[in-house]
């Protein structure tokens, strides 16, 4: 699976950009509630998407973005009282953990998968798959740094699903409603995945 993150697009242009990211292979979309009006974002594409909320802080963050239609949680801490809420309602739910003790702890409370992010700062490939000896059952969401030149060496490491975020939803393009980059950009993702699935 590859997610992608979407930060900074307003009302007028998030469909077109969630469009844009699902037309070019993206799997799965996340709206940051950092952005401008996410909530009202998410409200919109949710009618004809399935789309997430990042950037989730706290369990009313949740309630707030679940109210307004989000299919699933991705958060960048452990947060217990998020994690049980959407484990009991069925809401995928991506907390972050960086070390191995705050993957074993995200991963126990209940998480459907762990971002680790920044992965890129902790030793990108070669750190998931240190991680994957003693945590081969849990799985495992690399975010920070993935490339269409390194995407495969993470789902080689061990990961299920990887996070892109500015090198596909760039501020610029986002700011200057340049589509057709966007999907192109998500296509490098999506395809060099594709042909990896075609080798093996």
């Amino acid at each position: 699976m590859i997610l992608g993150i979407i930060r900074g697009a307003t009302p007028e242009n998030i469909e077109k950009i969630v469009e844009a990211g699902l037309e070019g292979g993206l799997d799965k979309i996340e709206i940051t509630l950092n952005s401008k009006d996410a909530l009202k974002q998410i409200k919109l594409v949710s009618k004809k998407y399935e789309v997430g909320a990042g950037t989730i802080l706290s369990l009313k963050e949740c309630k707030a973005a679940l109210d307004a239609r989000a299919k699933f949680i991705v958060s960048p801490i452990i947060d217990p009282a998020t994690i049980k809420y959407c484990k009991e309602n069925n809401i995928p739910v991506y907390p972050c953990g960086v070390t191995p003790n705050e993957i074993y702890t995200a991963w126990k409370l209940g998480a459907t998968m762990v971002k680790v992010f920044p992965v890129k700062n902790f030793g990108g490939p070669n750190y998931i798959k240190e991680l994957k000896g003693p945590f081969d059952k849990i799985k495992l969401l690399a975010c920070g740094g993935v490339r269409p030149e390194n995407i495969n060496e993470y789902f080689k490491a061990g990961v299920s699903a990887v996070a892109v975020g500015g090198s596909v939803f760039k501020r610029e393009w986002i700011d200057s409603n340049n589509f057709e980059l966007i999907k192109k950009a998500a296509l490098r993702f999506s395809s060099t995945i594709k042909n990896r699935q075609k080798r093996a």
